[in-house]
């Protein structure tokens, strides 16, 4: 074979291979809708966006919405338990057609896969009982708040707060949560997690959301390339923005709505 014919031979080979490749990326719609189920990695461990409930069955924000999804597609939906460490696996190893793990996104996270709108708020924030007056930061002043230690809402808490606040840092989340329940502090601030746990633990303190810290916003991973699935599930999303569902699901397991998300 001459090498110009070579040459043709192996551009023909790769164009091949590319347009398989191709193909295959974009194949997890169909697939999803031909087998009429969709794989969805969740959290079991990170409450209130999913943890086992006392029926051994995951729930939590994530749960909601991978069900959620998975109705609006007409599948049935098998949840995989993931964790922080793995999730993002999971997506490229095609164990899961979609990650909903509480999976922020960064730069280096968006070079190995690519994300859909935002789905839920996760945040940093002031909360206290609603018996608790607190309209603006400056009905800090005069009042205990506990805080982790170091942690971001330590560092944003201490920007913001005036003075004649009484910050009572502990040295981590459940020593923190620990002095909040037992009065020890009038108010608590902390991660959406951490506070989601614990008003489920303590409904009797009656506490709610109060000041937001920091804005740190939710998204749901999907396989590089996927382009097919991807926006099919932003579709999803901003009509359940729109039907006000997020809202729903967001003062459901966070104690508030979750307000404008970015796309």
């Amino acid at each position: 074979m001459t090498p110009s014919k070579r040459n043709f031979a192996l551009g023909l080979a790769m164009a091949g291979l590319l347009a398989a490749t191709g193909a295959q990326a974009q194949a997890a719609l169909d697939n999803v809708l031909k087998n009429k189920k969709i794989t969805i990695a969740i959290p079991t461990d990170f409450p209130p966006y999913g943890f086992v409930g006392i029926d051994l069955k995951p729930q939590g924000l994530d749960i909601d919405m991978a069900n959620y999804i998975g109705a609006k597609l007409g599948v049935a939906v098998e949840l995989a338990p993931v964790t922080s460490a793995n999730r993002i696996a999971y997506l490229q190893t095609r164990k899961a057609d979609l990650v909903i793990s509480t999976l922020g996104k960064n730069p280096e996270r968006e070079k190995v896969i690519d994300f859909t709108a935002a789905y839920s708020p996760f945040f940093q924030a002031v909360f206290a009982p609603k018996s608790t007056s607190v309209k603006g930061f400056a009905d800090l002043a005069g009042k205990s708040v506990a805080v982790t230690r170091g942690a971001i809402e330590d560092q944003e808490l201490t920007k913001v707060a005036p003075a004649g606040t009484d910050i009572k840092r502990f040295e981590d989340n459940n020593g923190t949560v620990a002095a909040f329940v037992s009065g020890q502090t009038q108010l608590i601030a902390t991660g959406a997690s951490v506070a989601g746990n614990m008003m489920a633990k303590n409904p009797q303190l009656g506490a709610e959301f109060k000041l937001l810290l920091k804005e740190s916003p939710n998204f749901i991973g999907v396989a590089k390339g996927e382009d097919k699935l991807r926006l099919k599930v932003n579709e999803i999303i901003a009509e359940a923005k729109k039907s006000g569902d997020i809202d729903k699901m967001s003062v459901k397991w966070l104690g508030r709505p979750a307000g404008d998300l970015p796309n």
